[in-house]
């Protein structure tokens, strides 16, 4: 992280939200993600003289979800209004958004603590709906550039926070924060690889000490969190450069260039009075009643700090393992439902922890549509507490589960995996393990005891894991008299 003695970063962070509805934010064209290109327009959408734009009412409700979840003051009135520029994926000319009434404002979230003690907390300026631009492909066609107006008019909404973060780290902090929130808010898929999720930052310097402003650029096309972090670090060095040598900072657009990693000039910063925005006159203000809120308020998910503390609590569980169970809400819904059906919520917090994410990291599964159901997870827990089943065989018929989804017993019947606590089973596994390693048989009978888990290890491979381990050493014991 760049360290400046001189020059301190500030940096406020503009993130835009796909709202997770099925249509868009004033027609009825579908929001899905990969369509054929222009295949999700209409009159609406397209900006056609004589269309009217609708407001779509889930989009208020998930907008409403996310301001209260930041702890904003929702607003029961709000208005819309145009945002007029050209681009050529902005169809009307203009974009419909809010401007000085916006749906709430005044939010707060908490990134962590300073080394006193005392918690970070990053202001929320506002968040306002909005809808989005369409997409220009640069790639697509060579020399030409081509349109998808699929996502124009799909509903966003704009959370702009306070000029309060002091570092890449902090601002990386925010947005895993945010992100987080947001999905256990369960209002978008939160996703920069489908750009559900984009981010412009505003960023100056300033000297150590001063608290007014320094003159700020704004830094897009940032696809990676972490991109954000390295993009802020190398415009906030080339800014105290400008500075040192006693030049001007200008107030511009920046483009963030991953693969030449480094920010660039793209154009002049637009000012609001640049937008002229003005009262849209095809929709009426937004009013949404008290009632309406209260009642949204009601209804919150449980928030993501709110469920660590729980789960610490109620699971004693370590920050470590709350951290990890608590990354998504879909995780830990997966947790609690083998933590309850199992009773241990140690074990199953280390089996999630070691084999699920595993599983799910080798076959690119969403844990929503992981094949090993809590149940089912929870249910050979049970056997290899019971003693049905060894450890080492629990996790063979676990990963036969990932592949098969069968139940778990099922899976120990038909491969032979129940656990062999017969005496005479046992003790022809062990004459053939002895035959077959006899200089460690010797050397464990002269007493090097730490060889009796190298023996008994090559008899649960022998024996697929159904080997009692435990009977095993008793019977390694009595044969040598150790």
């Amino acid at each position: 992280m760049t360290q400046n003695s001189t020059y301190e970063m500030v940096v406020g962070l503009e993130v835009h939200v796909q709202l997770k509805t099925r249509t868009k934010a004033f027609c009825r064209c579908a929001t899905s993600f990969g369509d054929p290109p222009n295949t999700n327009v209409c009159p609406v959408c397209l900006g056609l003289p004589g269309a009217l734009p609708v407001l779509n009412d889930a989009a208020v409700d998930l907008a409403v979800r996310a301001a209260l979840a930041l702890g904003c003051d929702v607003h029961e009135r709000s208005v819309f209004a145009r945002k007029n520029y050209f681009y050529p994926d902005l169809p009307k000319g203009y974009q419909i958004s809010q401007y000085d009434k916006p749906l709430a404002s005044g939010g707060q979230l908490h990134i962590g603590v300073q080394e006193n003690g005392s918690p970070i907390a990053i202001g929320i300026t506002r968040l306002h709906m909005e809808e989005d631009a369409g997409k220009s492909l640069h790639d697509r066609f060579p020399g030409v550039t081509a349109i998808d107006l699929n996502r124009a008019g799909v509903p966003l909404v704009e959370i702009v926070s306070e000029p309060d973060m002091r570092s890449s780290r902090e601002a990386g902090a925010y947005l895993r924060t945010l992100k987080q929130i947001l999905e256990y808010m369960d209002v978008s898929d939160v996703s920069m690889e489908e750009g559900s999720l984009r981010v412009d930052a505003n960023v100056s310097a300033r000297r150590r000490g001063d608290t007014s402003l320094g003159q700020k650029t704004e830094v897009k096309n940032m696809n990676s969190f972490s991109g954000v972090e390295r993009a802020l670090e190398l415009e906030f060095a080339r800014q105290c450069a400008v500075l040192a040598a006693g030049g001007t900072v200008e107030q511009q657009t920046m483009l963030w260039d991953a693969s030449m990693q480094q920010v660039r000039p793209a154009r002049s910063k637009e000012g609001s009075h640049d937008y002229r925005y003005f009262p849209e006159p095809d929709l009426p203000s937004l009013v949404i009643s008290s009632e309406r809120i209260e009642s949204a308020r009601r209804v919150l998910p449980e928030l993501p700090a709110a469920r660590r503390t729980r789960f610490e609590k109620e699971y004693q569980l370590g920050a470590y393992d709350v951290d990890v169970l608590t990354s998504s809400p879909a995780l830990a819904d997966y947790f609690e439902g083998v933590a309850r059906q199992h009773g241990d919520a140690k074990t199953a917090a280390n089996w999630v922890m070691g084999e699920v994410l595993a599983a799910l990291k080798s076959t690119s599964q969403a844990i929503t549509h992981f094949a090993v159901r809590p149940k089912d997870l929870a249910d050979l827990l049970n056997l290899v507490r019971a003693g049905t089943v060894s450890h080492t065989a629990g996790k063979q018929i676990f990963a036969v589960m990932v592949r098969s989804g069968d139940p778990p017993a099922a899976i120990a019947s038909r491969e032979g995996l129940l656990k062999v606590s017969d005496d005479d089973a046992l003790r022809r596994w062990l004459d053939e393990v002895i035959a077959e390693n006899p200089k460690e048989a010797e050397r464990f009978a002269a007493g090097e005891k730490k060889l009796q888990g190298v023996l008994i290890g090559a008899v649960m491979k022998k024996s697929k894991g159904s080997a009692d381990p435990r009977r095993l050493g008793q019977l390694l014991a009595e044969r040598f008299g150790t």
